[in-house]
């Protein structure tokens, strides 16, 4: 009985130390089937997006699941220390540490105390490990204590820069792509004259942030569930937005070249696949599609009144619709997973920018 208990507290101070290190310190993604982070992400999500399901409103419904998120992380975090604590115990009470305690009897809590304290490093001294056994295991959990904390102070610090450096693209749309951002009012709003006025910049620019996201995301995939600040902001709807803009700077326009849309293309589209992958979920096609014949012809009205020819036909139709076919599967499989909705072709009429409105506003016109 010893043996087993002893077993398997060895196993769970290993399988949490392990999923630490590949979470916190591992710089890239990890393959392996069983993770306890992944599985806990995977139940506490669901539970937590099927409450958000029900409620209707939107606003309500985003601030609900930005405290996803937070407490996610805090709750792993918690998980993994009372787990190495549990571990470290059943190893104690297992090899019958010899105990110097005021406690009459000696029981599985008093090893559990004992664990605790060494752990945290209380230092109370009311409970102290005798034999060589127990004083190796109560220094080598003491070490490990230190660690985990360093690594947490290192780990928060990093996911912060992390977010930050992500919702600074993201805020930047508001302006140039509108709320929500749409490829539609991208490009509109940036043609001057002739030309698109600086979308190969605005190309490249983005072409960095897909791959900062890739990068950032693979090795914390915790920051996915971090919200914007906006309902209707979103690193999933900015990187679909993205993917609008090139497929139709690809497809042709007037003046504007393609070399740098292709580039930013391929890595937004590979940045979608492979966080489709760390999310856990299968391509998705939409139905309806999310952009109809119809939409289509109108998106072309909209671009010739601001001077921007979109090439017309069959196979512009078709090289569009192409496109869309390599990256949709994958962020309609993102927006569905994390309750992030996609931005839409043809901007909503009337709704104005987020730097247009304020909270105030808002009140003296329900007064």
């Amino acid at each position: 009985m010893e043996f087993l208990v002893g077993f398997v507290g060895l196993v769970i101070a290993f399988i949490v130390l392990l999923d630490a290190f590949e979470t916190i310190i591992l710089p890239r993604r990890v393959t392996q089937q069983f993770r306890l982070s992944r599985l806990f992400y995977r139940v506490t999500w669901a539970s937590f997006s099927s409450v958000a399901r029900t409620i209707r409103s939107v606003r309500r419904r985003d601030n609900f699941l930005a405290l996803y998120g937070p407490l996610s992380l805090i709750s792993l975090l918690i998980i993994w220390a009372s787990s190495l604590v549990l571990g470290f115990a059943m190893l104690h009470w297992a090899f019958h540490s010899q105990l110097s305690t005021t406690d009459t009897e000696v029981t599985f809590f008093t090893y559990l105390y004992l664990s605790g304290s060494s752990f945290f490093t209380l230092g109370f001294g009311d409970v102290t490990p005798l034999g060589p056994w127990g004083r190796t295991l109560a220094v080598v959990e003491s070490g490990t204590g230190f660690a985990f904390l360093a690594f947490v102070i290192g780990y928060l610090p990093a996911l912060n820069s992390a977010f930050s450096a992500r919702e600074v693209h993201v805020s930047l749309l508001d302006e140039r792509a509108g709320s929500p951002p749409t490829a539609l009012e991208l490009l509109r709003r940036h043609y001057q004259g002739d030309e698109l006025a600086g979308i190969d910049l605005i190309m490249h620019d983005w072409e960095r942030w897909t791959s900062e996201l890739l990068e950032s995301h693979l090795s914390y995939p915790v920051l996915g569930y971090f919200r914007s600040q906006h309902d209707n902001q979103s690193w999933v709807a900015a990187l679909t937005m993205i993917l609008d803009a090139s497929s139709l700077v690809l497809v042709g326009t007037n003046n504007s070249s393609t070399r740098q849309a292709q580039l930013t293309f391929a890595m937004a589209r590979h940045t979608a696949v492979d966080l489709t992958q760390v999310m856990g979920t299968k391509p998705l096609v939409a139905d309806p599609p999310r952009v109809t014949h119809e939409d289509l012809e109108l998106i072309r009205t909209t671009l010739k009144a601001a001077n921007i020819r979109l090439r017309e036909g069959e196979e512009a139709d078709n090289r569009l619709a192409d496109l869309r076919k390599m990256y949709e599967p994958f962020v309609n499989a993102l927006s569905q997973h994390l309750l992030m909705p996609l931005p839409p072709w043809i901007p909503p009429a009337g709704v104005p920018d987020s730097w247009q409105t304020s909270p105030w506003e808002e009140i003296v016109s329900d007064e």
